[in-house]
C-alpha cells in the first residue's frame, strides 16, 4: 500500500518482473508475489498504471494453485478490486463472481480460508455488479454457503449470514426460487440470534430484516424490522412468539418442517441454541389451529429426535 502511494512510476517494472514468480515452484515466493499483487489491487493505481487488466487475469489464474494461501490471497486480490477500482468492477462483473463461486466450492481447503475470503469478495463485489450477473448464481451461492450458518468457526458464521442478508436484494424475479432458500434459513437464523459471538448476532438480525419484505408477511417483516434494529435489546421469548404466531397464520403448512429443523438443533453445541429450539417448537404448536394440528408427529417431538 505504500508502494502504492508513492512509487507509482516504478510499479509497472515491478510488477512485470514478480509475475513470473507467480508460477514458481516455492510456495513462499508464490505467496509474496500474490500478496503483493493482491494488495496494489485494492488502490486506484492499478487502474492508472493499466495494470489491472493483467493482475486481475493472474489472480485468477492462480486459482487452481496447490498452495491454499495462495488460492486465498488471490481471491482477496480479486475482491480488492471493488475497493480501488470499484468502476472496473461493472465490466468484469461475471468473471469476478465466477471466480468467488469457484472459490466457495474449493475442496481442499480444511479451514475453509479460501471459502471465507470469497465470501467477503463477494460482499464487497455485490454493491457493483450487475444484477442480472448475480441472478444468474444466485440459488448456487445461497445454497453453497447455507452449510457455513451453522459452522464452529464464529467468522464462518458471520460472514454466511451476512452474505445471505445481501443477496435477497437480488431475488427479485427469481422470487420464489429464493423463498425456499430463506425457507430453508428462516429456523436457523432465527435461533442464532441466541449465539454466542455477537457479531453473529448482528449478523442474524441484518439477514432477517433484509428477508422480511420477500417473506410475503406483513406482520412477520415489521417485526423484523422493528424489533431486530441493532440499538435495541431484544425480548427473546416474547418475540420468537409472535413471530410463531405470525408464521402459523400465514404458513401453517410449514408447521412440520419447521419442528423437524429445530429438532436438529437439540443436539447443538450451543446451550443457549439448545434452549431456544423446544422453545421455538412450543410457541408454534401454541399458536396452529386444528385443521394443522396433524402435522405434528407426536412420538418425534417427544424423542426430540
Amino acid at each position: 500500500s505504500a508502494m502504492a502511494r508513492h512509487a507509482g512510476p516504478r510499479l509497472p517494472l515491478i510488477v512485470k518482473n514478480l509475475i513470473p514468480t507467480l508460477s514458481g515452484v516455492f510456495d513462499s515466493q508464490r505467496i509474496t508475489a500474490t500478496a503483493f499483487l493482491a494488495e496494489l489491487l485494492s488502490s486506484n493505481v492499478a487502474t492508472d498504471l493499466i495494470l489491472l487488466e493483467p493482475m486481475m487475469d493472474n489472480m485468477t489464474g492462480r486459482q487452481k494453485d496447490t498452495c491454499t494461501l495462495v488460492r486465498m490471497l488471490a481471491l482477496r486480490g480479486l475482491g480488492n478490486i471493488a475497493t480501488g477500482s470499484p468502476e472496473k468492477v461493472r465490466k468484469h462483473g461475471a468473471k469476478l463472481l465466477a471466480s468467488m463461486v469457484n472459490g466457495l466450492d474449493d475442496r481442499d481447503d480444511p479451514q475453509n480460508l479460501v471459502a471465507l475470503e470469497a465470501m467477503a469478495g463477494l460482499s464487497k463485489l455485490l454493491a457493483h455488479v450487475e444484477e442480472r450477473d448475480v441472478q444468474a448464481l444466485l440459488l448456487h451461492i445461497a445454497i453453497r454457503i447455507r452449510p457455513f450458518f451453522d459452522s464452529e468457526q464464529p467468522d464462518l458464521r458471520r460472514s454466511s449470514i451476512a452474505l445471505f442478508g445481501t443477496l435477497t436484494k437480488f431475488s427479485e424475479g427469481t422470487c420464489n426460487v429464493f423463498f425456499e432458500q430463506i425457507l430453508n434459513g428462516l429456523v436457523t437464523l432465527l435461533l442464532h440470534l441466541q449465539d454466542p459471538k455477537p457479531e453473529v448476532v448482528r449478523a442474524c438480525k441484518f439477514a432477517l430484516r433484509m428477508c422480511g419484505p420477500s417473506m410475503g408477511c406483513e406482520g412477520l417483516c415489521d417485526m423484523f424490522l422493528n424489533h431486530l434494529r441493532d440499538d435495541r435489546t431484544l425480548h427473546y421469548g416474547e418475540f420468537m412468539n409472535n413471530v410463531c404466531k405470525h408464521l402459523m397464520q400465514s404458513y401453517p403448512e410449514m408447521l412440520n418442517r419447521l419442528i423437524s429443523t429445530n429438532l436438529f438443533y437439540f443436539k447443538s453445541s450451543w446451550a443457549d441454541i439448545r434452549a431456544a429450539a423446544p422453545m421455538f417448537i412450543g410457541f408454534l404448536v401454541l399458536h396452529v389451529d386444528e385443521d394443522n394440528c396433524q402435522q405434528v408427529d407426536l412420538d418425534q417431538l417427544i424423542s426430540g429426535e
